[in-house]
């Protein structure tokens, strides 16, 4: 009867998979206004390449799902390509193409490029001087000219730019092979942001040099202290030798970072910044006829160029395992990569269906292997591919009382059982299946799409838009036997290397040192005659959409839970969720409880056919607590919806105690809670609830060490079988009616006609900010990274749009005053912002926070340059305009759609709110002047107490020093923790 039943559960989902046909053809047409472009038929993406008549690559693909775009310019070119001598060099370069033209970023070209001109002449000079006087002496001179030369620059113009019309998102990233701008725009944008961009790319001036290379700096020393980053270099350079995936890394090296050649930066940008070496890539609303046009008239200035290709020699062959250690402050773990073939090999396809084999969330060996029988703390796998080779990684970290080589043994295991084809012979069909329902649910998205074909253009010089098409078909087509066959061949016994990441002090580490940098004029209220214009350019109104939550949620009861119901009529997909509006702080054992649930099996299956069971069903499950409200959701296939429910429900209300899972996972409760300990991110959060709420808060509100091991099997499946009994609402996005819904939950989801009463949740009570006080956490870092705190006023609905408007203008993008005046002008942090957070629910304040990560020797003047915008607010005209407008322009293309319209009415109501309250911030917004903002500067900031939260090390942060800010705390980990 068991098999029987998981046969026929199994069965839909594997039947349609076999029906999957490699249908995608290459075809070629001509558009009604003469263009040719290139397309694969079946595509779901709709996606046309075109190649214009200079080589630029322009890849479309219409989505019509909300009035956006978003874009993305790709360059082939990064730390491959970067100069031997001039590593980091391609990083650089992205920086600085957001400083402007001769046309824009200056109040007076003529004037400003002779000083430009000397400051390049100086940094020649400074490269080739070893004497460290001599160094400072023209570093002296660097920095009096870069300030003279600052009189005529406009900082950020750009990002104004992009601000003024609504785009999202601005930001760019290089990496190995890439150097990628990221933009989100509003449709009616399109001829503004293509004037704008095209613009961008003509002329580039390398201006505003020395401050954006101390945020370069910056970038550096954080990535010291991110053991993560180690690690993966450290990967890297075992792996490849030879390659510059290996030997060079994208930040580069200390000694160039020192030594930078704005000659060498032009000269890079000459060479690859041409456009049959780039791609304009953009996915959203448009008509693809019309916007090809418009892009081609935009770039059409544009020259080509023959482009050198980064051609290394071939790597040999590891016959040996490279055993590297890294040591650094955060948790243990060890990494085994393998090299693998290029991009265009076989290895890309085996080894996607091998990584699901591994490690797909549920029905992989490490996730029943290892995973769900807590051998580990925790294991998975991924695969990297560029385009001259991939990098196929096996990752665990250990479990307490277990060493990293007891986890390198157990994961070079699971390679010997899949090269034993020890693994369910359906699980290839599976892995389709659901990386098929993975594609399904993101391709709505534009980000999602644009990304994917920037992962296209940048790894193959030919056509491969048809495989990458296609790539679903090929992993449903793989055997079991080609796949053996490959992984026989592949994993071998020594060509692989290790990476053992250890807790310790890391002594190879030498900081990037602070110059002297006179902080430089960024003329924040001016604009050059570009930005003017391109700011009178008229826009095309777009009708901001409310939502009218009678129409678009279906409300009704199921026996006695409250049914909200949005309709999908996209695809065949479906998202259900039994919310409670209870969590923690009613039971600290109920998230321990649900997090149990995975590890458990029922009186007629195991954990691990469960498991099996879902992911054969494409359908996935979690159960989950925060601190006020819990949630057991089920999503995936729609045709598969009443078995994927039946098969959770039978799990709820009939899994068995299991002693050594409770073990087992006791165990890694453990881990994880030393782990944290060691983590900086979780040290700042402790810090920063310590100064909002006082010793008792939600984030120390944790079990003991003695009431984690006290916990019984026992009362842990009585909290998750007793689920159901307590108040919940029935959320769902899917195809089902009202009716089949109904009948669908009813037929298995059986409720009391009564609730059962829900423990007191435990209050946390904000403190009052009435004198300055410091929290301090030591961390073994190279940087230190600091918090502003406040509560504010009680929630007020009316106050939300004065506090959206204002976040726009002092804290958020690049070109807010935090931004320019503490990165752009002073060059103290790579990364500092400041907000006024608005509350969940009504009972709850705003609240401030500001963040400044700089190195440790800068705090001071950081916390003086924070401290002064805190107190007083400059009046920008233009800026504020800026920030009000970027701010109605969000809400006009804002789409809400799927499960977030249930979410957003959940939401609402929390804050006492009915219907759509967007309408009446937007025409608050309309009539809002800078005094609104002003206002509520005055009355919730300026000349107030704060707490400061500050994590670095001890040894170069003086207590003497903190104890200026405030009443000095220095907090031990068992007070931030609880535990």
């Amino acid at each position: 009867m068991k098999k029987l039943f998981l046969t026929l559960l199994l069965g839909g989902v594997l039947c349609q998979t076999a029906k999957l046909q490699n249908n995608y053809q290459w075809e070629e047409t001509q558009s009604a206004n003469g263009y040719t472009y290139k397309y694969v038929s079946n595509d779901p993406m709709g996606v046309r390449i075109y190649t214009l008549s200079n080589g630029l690559t322009v890849m479309l693909s219409p989505n019509k799902k909300e009035p956006r775009i978003a874009y993305r310019l790709a360059v082939r070119a990064g730390s491959n390509t970067d100069p031997k001598d001039h590593t980091g060099l391609a990083h650089y370069l992205e920086h600085l193409l957001f400083k402007g033209t001769d046309k824009y970023g200056s109040l007076d070209w003529e004037k400003e490029k002779p000083k430009l001109d000397s400051i390049d002449a100086l940094y020649e000079v400074y490269g080739k001087t070893t004497d460290p006087e001599k160094r400072k002496e023209i570093y002296k001179q660097i920095d009096a000219v870069s300030g003279r030369a600052s009189q005529y620059s406009i900082a950020n113009e750009y990002d104004k730019m992009m601000t003024a019309m609504g785009a999202q998102s601005t930001n760019a990233h290089t990496w190995v092979e890439e150097t990628v701008y990221e933009e989100d725009i509003p449709s009616n944008a399109v001829d503004k942001f293509l004037a704008v961009q095209a613009e961008r790319f003509r002329n580039p001036i390398l201006r505003i040099f020395h401050t954006e290379l101390e945020a370069v700096y910056e970038e550096k020393n954080r990535s010291m202290d991110n053991d993560g980053w180690k690690v993966l270099e450290t990967t890297y350079r075992n792996l490849f030798p030879t390659h510059n995936y290996g030997q060079q890394t994208t930040i580069g090296t200390i000694e160039h970072l020192k030594n930078p050649s704005l000659t060498a930066i032009r000269d890079y940008y000459h060479k690859y910044y041409v456009p049959n070496n780039m791609a304009v890539i953009m996915a959203g609303d448009f008509d693809p006829d019309v916007l090809v046009k418009k892009i081609d008239a935009a770039f059409s200035y544009m020259q080509p160029k023959t482009v050198a290709e980064y051609n290394p020699a071939p790597e040999q062959p590891i016959t040996s395992p490279v055993i590297s250690e890294v040591y650094g402050p955060s948790a243990e773990n060890i990494t085994i990569a393998f090299r693998s073939g290029a991009e265009t090999s076989k290895d890309k396809l085996m080894l996607n269906v091998i990584d699901g084999i591994f490690a797909n969330g549920k029905a992989g060996l490490l996730d029943l292997n290892l995973n769900k029988q807590q051998k580990v703390l925790s294991a998975g796998s991924t695969l990297s591919q560029y385009k001259d080779y991939g990098i196929f990684e096996l990752k665990a970290s250990p479990k307490q009382g277990q060493t990293l080589d007891d986890v390198k043994a157990l994961l070079l295991g699971q390679i010997e059982e899949l090269k034993k084809g020890n693994f369910d012979d359906k699980l290839i069909k599976a892995i389709a299946a659901n990386y098929k329902l993975s594609k399904l649910s993101s391709q709505d998205n534009n980000t999602v799409r644009v990304n994917t074909m920037v992962d296209n253009f940048i790894k193959t010089k030919a056509a491969t838009w048809q495989e990458d098409v296609a790539f679903l078909d090929a992993m449903g087509n793989v055997t079991k036997a080609e796949v053996l066959a490959f992984a026989n061949q592949f994993f071998k016994d020594n060509n692989y290397t290790v990476v053992y990441k250890r807790k310790g002090e890391d002594k190879s580490i030498t900081k990037v040192e602070k110059p002297a940098i006179t902080p430089v004029e960024t003329n924040a209220g001016k604009e050059s005659p570009f930005v003017k214009n391109i700011n009178a350019m008229p826009l095309a109104a777009i009708k901001p959409v409310w939502l009218d939550y009678n129409t678009a949620i279906q409300k009704g009861k199921i026996d006695n839970a409250e049914v909200m119901q949005v309709a999908n009529k996209q695809n065949g997909l479906f998202n259900l969720n039994f919310r409670y509006e209870m969590g923690k702080w009613n039971d600290k054992k109920l998230p321990f409880a649900l997090e149990y649930l995975q590890y458990l099996g029922t009186d007629k299956y195991t954990s691990e056919e469960i498991s099996k069971a879902f992911y054969q069903l494409a359908a996935s499950f979690s159960a989950s607590a925060g601190n006020e409200e819990s949630s057991i959701s089920l999503n995936g296939l729609n045709e598969n919806f009443s078995q994927a429910l039946e098969l959770l429900e039978h799990l709820l209300r009939n899994c068995k105690p299991d002693a050594a899972a409770l073990e087992g996972l006791k165990n890694r409760m453990q881990k994880a809670r030393a782990n944290a300990k060691a983590n900086k991110g979780a040290i700042m959060q402790g810090l920063v609830n310590q100064a909002t709420y006082g010793p008792q808060n939600p984030f120390n509100y944790n079990l003991s060490d003695a009431e984690l091991n006290a916990i019984s099997a026992e009362e842990l499946v009585a909290i998750i079988h007793a689920m159901p009994s307590f108040k919940h609402q029935v959320l769902y996005y899917g195809p089902l009616s009202p009716a089949a819904l109904s009948a669908a939950v009813k037929k298995v989801h059986k409720t009391p006609a009564s609730w059962a009463a829900i423990s007191a949740a435990q209050k946390f009570t904000r403190v009052v900010q009435d004198e300055n006080k410091v929290f301090f956490s030591h961390y073994d870092m190279v940087q230190a990274e600091m918090s502003w705190a406040r509560n504010l006023a009680p929630y007020d609905f009316k106050k939300e749009a004065v506090v959206d408007v204002f976040n726009n203008y002092f804290g958020g993008g690049m070109g807010s005053l935090v931004f320019q005046t503490i990165r752009e002008s002073k060059a103290l942090a790579y990364s500092t912002y400041a907000f006024v957070g608005t509350p969940a629910k009504k009972t709850d304040p705003f609240s401030f926070i500001g963040y400044v990560g700089s190195q440790a020797d800068k705090l001071p003047e950081a916390v003086t340059a924070m401290n002064e915008l805190i107190n007083i607010l400059p009046d920008r005209a233009n800026a504020f305009e800026q920030a009000r407008g970027s701010l109605l322009k969000d809400l006009e293309t804002d789409r809400v759609e799927k499960m977030g319209i249930i979410y957003s009415y959940i939401a609402n109501q929390k804050k006492g709110l009915t219907g759509d309250p967007r309408k009446a911030k937007y025409d608050q917004v309309k009539a809002m002047s800078f005094k609104d903002i002003q206002a509520l500067h005055n009355q919730e900031l300026s000349g107030k107490k704060y707490s400061y939260t500050i994590i670095g090390n001890e040894k170069n942060i003086k207590q003497e020093d903190l104890s200026k800010y405030g009443a000095l705390k220095v907090l031990n980990l068992e007070e931030l923790f609880g535990y």
